[in-house]
């Protein structure tokens, strides 16, 4: 409802928004499509309760009654591709995405090629698993007219406005169309606990950001430690008191001296004694999430050591 009332107050018309959320049926299915409808509805009286008045815009031109959908729509799809392309495996399928997906919804003009693969390209990255179809489209939309600075904005905007797992969907995806070198860690995906503020009071005994979530009651000293991708802290000791690590989101690792480095993922719990040292943190290429529990003890006491160096941290695999 929000992103809808945000489009509506920066122009957008109430037929592109219907259009767009008409088309996202062939690429998020009926059921989202139909809900977003039905939120641009109830927007829509709102709105108008509240005395807006949305222009309702151009609404796309009857096609001629010789109107060929299958060889319209193979002509768009090729020039989406850039090539001929048949899906043999499945000639119904084929015949869909020519005739119907290609021919019928990328005919109606009141929205351009380059729209709706900007549309494509963002329902895509809101989507787990469909990477390839992601990367396709991004092609896509330079087939069809988007230009390259306006792709590249694509995971700013989404960032902004949807979230950092989108953004970074799209990022890699745009990435790896242009060549180009991607370093933007994985994000946690469904973060469940909260990523809290920048951890600046210890962030001397850090290499890269983190942000800590007081969780509970002060007593126990049991927070949430979000680390960026690369993010670790430095070698360090519980004194009387140990720790206990559960491991949320991403994947990190956990370290104590003498000892090899030890993978971490979510539902993993480390138990770290007292007057042990070691360090733990994010992986190089991923977030990461660990519910700190500090064991409470009479004169417990932290030590922070000296760092994990970029060399001892690189030849983790």
């Amino acid at each position: 409802a929000e992103a809808i009332s945000n489009g509506l107050d920066k122009g957008l018309s109430i037929n592109e928004i219907k259009e767009v959320l008409s088309q996202l049926y062939a690429y998020t299915g009926f059921p989202r499509s139909l809900n977003g409808l039905g939120t641009l509805q109830r927007v829509l009286d709102e709105r108008k309760a509240q005395g807006k008045n949305d222009t309702q815009g151009k609404d796309a031109d009857l096609l001629s009654a010789d109107y060929d959908a299958l060889e319209q729509g193979t002509k768009v799809q090729t020039q989406l591709s850039g090539k001929p392309f048949v899906y043999s495996f499945a000639p119904a399928t084929d015949y869909y995405l020519k005739a119907h997906l290609f021919g019928d919804i990328f005919a109606r003009n009141n929205l351009t090629f380059a729209d709706r693969e900007l549309v494509t390209v963002s329902a895509l990255s809101g989507i787990k698993g469909v990477e390839p179809q992601l990367k396709a489209h991004v092609s896509g939309a330079r087939n069809m007219g988007l230009s390259d600075t306006e792709i590249h904005s694509v995971p700013s905007v989404l960032r902004e406005y949807v979230g950092d797992t989108e953004a970074y969907r799209a990022g890699k995806a745009i990435a790896e169309v242009y060549g180009e070198n991607f370093t933007e860690g994985e994000p946690i995906e469904n973060m469940i606990f909260p990523k809290g503020s920048l951890n600046t009071a210890y962030a001397k005994y850090f290499i890269g950001n983190s942000y800590l979530a007081p969780l509970g009651v002060n007593e126990l000293g049991m927070s949430n430690v979000t680390f960026e991708p690369g993010c670790r802290n430095n070698w360090h000791i519980h004194h009387k008191g140990g720790q206990v690590l559960i491991c949320v989101g991403g994947r990190g690792w956990c370290q104590e001296r003498g000892k090899p480095a030890r993978k971490l993922k979510p539902g993993d719990v480390v138990n770290i004694s007292p007057e042990v040292k070691h360090w733990h943190g994010a992986a190089a290429d991923s977030w990461f999430q660990h519910i700190a529990i500090a064991m409470p003890a009479e004169d417990a006491s932290a030590e922070w050591l000296e760092p994990v160096t970029d060399e001892e941290y690189g030849k983790l695999m």
